[in-house]
């Protein structure tokens, strides 16, 4: 067996049998830098077709049924103002979820630093260094990590047995802060209109012309006028005389110009 391998196995039983709680020897900073929020809203319609048991069958705007099965008991939807739940819905309601969606994007940096007295390496995988408390403890070295001895940085190769050392590692961690609000609510649905082609029925309701103050009974309406009766026949025994007398007067009245006349003459 060469010394490389050799090496490998006494940092490997290091690693093993001198494992130590690193909250007591690493110390470690977490800083979080938040950016801004987007938030992002997203609403679905549906028509309830099916209420069975906890199973809710619903038809959506493009006309697709969608089954939701075991609904939980606590669910609810505000419809007309009212918190309704899952044996509550009826066919054909109209429900209507709101997903509020909100992701704020964070850059965790993480910085872990411990100091200690190399007791062997082995580069440029790891390290076993004596900490101040004088236990050992083995250390996978990452790549490009940078030691500092009294000022100076060196890398895995640069380190000695004896050495005392402080090494530092960073690591940033983006990653998205997701949250989601979800609200239901939903409407009753509205009566039926009536038939296009059926007949309509239409009540108009007129109110009585007031009676006169002085009258205790409603006037009445005036009587049709009878049909007038035929022109009767004049009676046969009708008699000449006064036509007669007209006669014999007009003649004694012209008599007595005609007197005049003459007189003046």
């Amino acid at each position: 067996m060469n010394s490389s391998k050799k090496w490998q196995h006494i940092c490997l039983a290091f690693a093993v049998a001198f494992t130590l709680n690193l909250s007591a020897q690493v110390q470690s900073q977490v800083a979080v830098t938040t950016g801004p929020s987007m938030t992002e809203v997203k609403v679905d319609r549906a028509t309830v077709m099916l209420v069975d048991g906890n199973d809710l069958v619903v038809k959506t705007e493009d006309g697709r049924l969608v089954h939701f099965a075991n609904v939980s008991e606590s669910a609810r939807a505000t419809v007309d103002g009212q918190q309704l739940g899952i044996h509550d819905l009826k066919p054909g309601m109209i429900l209507e979820r709101t997903i509020t969606t909100t992701t704020t994007p964070q850059l965790i940096t993480t910085v872990k630093s411990v100091t200690g007295t190399v007791w062997n390496v082995n580069p440029p995988d790891s390290v076993i260094l004596t900490l101040e408390d004088g236990t050992n403890q083995a250390f996978k070295i990452p790549s490009g990590q940078k030691f500092n001895i009294d000022g100076e940085m060196v890398d895995a190769f640069g380190l000695r047995k004896g050495m005392k050392v402080t090494a530092t590692k960073i690591v940033e961690e983006p990653q998205d802060m997701v949250e989601q609000h979800k609200e239901i609510t939903g409407t009753n649905p509205l009566p039926p209109d009536p038939p296009a082609d059926g007949p309509l029925l239409v009540v108009l309701v007129l109110a009585p012309d007031p009676a006169p103050a002085d009258s205790a009974a409603p006037a009445q309406a005036p009587a049709a006028a009878p049909a007038p009766d035929p022109p009767a026949a004049l009676p046969k025994t009708a008699s000449p005389l006064p036509l007669v007398g007209l006669i014999g007067g007009f003649a004694v009245l012209l008599g007595a110009g005609l007197r005049g006349l003459r007189m003046r003459a």
